[in-house]
């Protein structure tokens, strides 16, 4: 069996993990490669069909071509699609840059309250609705119990310390150092009433498996991720006044997989192209002990 086989078995073992253990189910998708991967693989373990909602918190800053992708798979797979965002603070101008807030705070308020918001069933948390074409408001949504995250431990130091299974308490606040051990394939799936647990299923898979993974199964990817002709593209995808393209001349994916492995980016960290985690200190254990992805 190929490493890739062995990291993709695990992958949907954990997902029908999560699915047999936990009512309220939901899968974040960013429209990055990483849970763009997790989408595929969750349509390999339930054969094609993906029996809960995916979620995008969305900031109203992304790149626009992300939007477009997403809204074209929502409806080529028929997904079942829910966008939350923090309406509030959208409303006051509480963002980066014209609201005098710094990258950080905006993250704060657009990506890890908004989160919090959506997980929990409170804030805007939109549906999309495959008739009209449209996302519509919720009325009284169920708080999800459990979301699954596209995380990968070599990406950024604070995913490092994550566990398949991971807590948050009633805040979706991460303790780091109250996690259960994971051993021998044995997963913690029982936790207190009112636990929201991050499960992550790419936990030990690479940036370079990522892409192996996408050539091998021809997974479409935003085309954000390939030089356009410029010399430049995008290596890790965000928000557009906080993300910034790295010099590339790779076109598609083999180019990509070249790349990575004569090791151009080595001394390079892969979100490198993120301002908001210089601002954190050069990680983003600080947003992600407060809820952030």
């Amino acid at each position: 069996m190929s490493h890739l086989a062995k990291l993709e078995n695990i992958s949907v073992h954990i997902l029908r993990e999560a699915y047999a253990n936990f009512k309220n189910l939901g899968m974040l998708w960013s429209m990055g490669k990483d849970s763009t991967v997790l989408l595929w693989l969750a349509r390999k373990a339930f054969f094609g069909h993906v029996p809960f909602p995916l979620i995008h918190i969305d900031t109203h800053f992304k790149i626009p071509e992300m939007i477009a992708y997403r809204d074209k798979l929502v409806r080529e797979m028929k997904l079942t699609m829910v966008v939350g965002s923090n309406d509030a603070a959208l409303a006051a101008h509480r963002t980066f840059p014209e609201g005098a807030v710094d990258r950080l705070t905006c993250c704060g308020l657009l990506k890890a309250e908004a989160l919090k918001q959506t997980l929990n069933g409170q804030g805007a948390r939109r549906r999309y609705n495959h008739d009209t074409h449209t996302y519509e408001l919720e009325v009284n949504p169920e708080p999800f119990t459990g979301v699954i995250v596209g995380a990968r431990a070599d990406e950024e130091g604070s995913r490092s310390k994550e566990r398949y299974f991971s807590a948050r308490d009633r805040q979706n606040e991460w303790n780091i150092s109250d996690q259960p051990p994971e051993f021998w394939n044995q997963y913690k799936t029982d936790f207190a009433p009112g636990t929201n647990v991050r499960i992550h299923p790419l936990l030990d898979w690479t940036e370079l498996n990522i892409w192996e993974y996408i050539q091998q199964e021809d997974i479409p990817t935003v085309s954000l991720y390939y030089n356009q002709g410029n010399g430049r593209r995008y290596r890790s995808l965000g928000c557009y006044p906080c993300t910034f393209p790295v010099e590339s001349d790779a076109k598609n994916v083999a180019e990509i997989i070249a790349e990575l492995k004569v090791g151009k980016f080595a001394n390079i960290a892969e979100r490198s192209g993120r301002a908001q985690d210089k601002e954190d200190g050069g990680g983003l254990e600080t947003l992600r002990r407060d809820g952030y992805m």
